[in-house]
């Protein structure tokens, strides 16, 4: 990121400036059919996405399947791309990237304190190579054409190097009721709860022929943590669908609690609900 355009005088000035570089290299994808306009955002502003093309081009650079890198998100600005944003800004916060301070050297005092201050903050979760948007988790079908009744993760980590082997994360932009959340965690638990036959004949649940994850800590297979992002643009106060939210889906985390607040039991996920407002 540009610091320059700290010192121009008005806000769309300071936007231009910051941007520049960006907009400039999106022009360049355009020209090679690796990028193409979203739609206008209600601001004003034009979302760029990836063609299947540019996708592909992803693929290669960050050394991961085409299949793992989701699909063009077309139409999403002509609803405001809200979701799709907070999606980009959830996997920034859980990404933590740290600026470069030797690049800011002859930056102002106030650009380097804060430089300064995001790169002492804690480290984030792995690197961009371990988030996946968008990935279905099919309950029926196959991963590639699945089936009715399946969850869609808003983003999947995998991150085992800094004690996240598997981590699936659902957005809520504060505009769905509990039932609705609850409805999405059930579907979490069918997949959870699916088993295939692996390539060795044996069969096990269907995740695990995706994604690797050590073995439980009391020697059983572990389940898939879910962590809920409530982003507060809408009119429901997360606080109160939280609560209701823990009610409904009782019977996918209570289980059985051990001393040190951990629950688990068989062939069920777990899941920790957070009641602080």
């Amino acid at each position: 990121m540009s610091y320059r355009h700290t010192g121009k005088p008005t806000l769309s000035k300071r936007k231009q400036a910051r941007t520049a570089s960006h907009t400039g290299a999106l022009s360049d994808l355009r020209k090679h059919g690796l990028a193409e306009d979203g739609g206008q955002l209600p601001s004003g502003d034009t979302l760029r996405n990836l063609t299947p093309m540019g996708l592909k081009a992803a693929a290669r650079e960050l050394g991961r399947p085409v299949g793992e890198m989701g699909n063009p998100a077309r139409g999403a600005g002509r609803t405001g791309a809200s979701h799709p944003m907070t999606g980009n800004g959830a996997v920034l916060a859980l990404l933590g990237p740290k600026p470069d301070l030797s690049q800011l050297a002859s930056e102002p005092a106030d650009v380097r304190a804060a430089a300064q201050a995001a790169f002492d903050a804690p480290a984030g979760l792995g690197t961009i190579a371990s988030y996946a948007t968008e990935v279905p988790l099919p309950a029926t079908g196959t991963w590639s054409n699945p089936g009715k009744g399946g969850a869609q993760a808003d983003i999947v980590i995998t991150a085992p190097e800094d004690g996240v082997p598997l981590l699936f994360v659902e957005i809520d932009n504060c505009f769905e009721s509990a039932q609705v959340l609850a409805a999405k965690i059930d579907k979490y638990m069918r997949f959870c709860q699916r088993k295939v036959k692996d390539v060795d004949g044996h069969e096990r649940p269907m995740w695990r022929t995706r994604w690797w994850v050590p073995e439980g800590r009391r020697g059983d297979q572990p389940h898939l943590p879910l962590l809920l992002v409530f982003n507060r643009i809408g009119p429901r106060n997360p606080g109160t669908v939280i609560a209701q939210l823990a009610e409904l889906t009782e019977q996918h985390w209570k289980g059985t609690a051990y001393n040190d607040g951990f629950h688990m039991y068989d062939g069920k996920p777990t899941a920790a609900i957070d009641r602080r407002p």
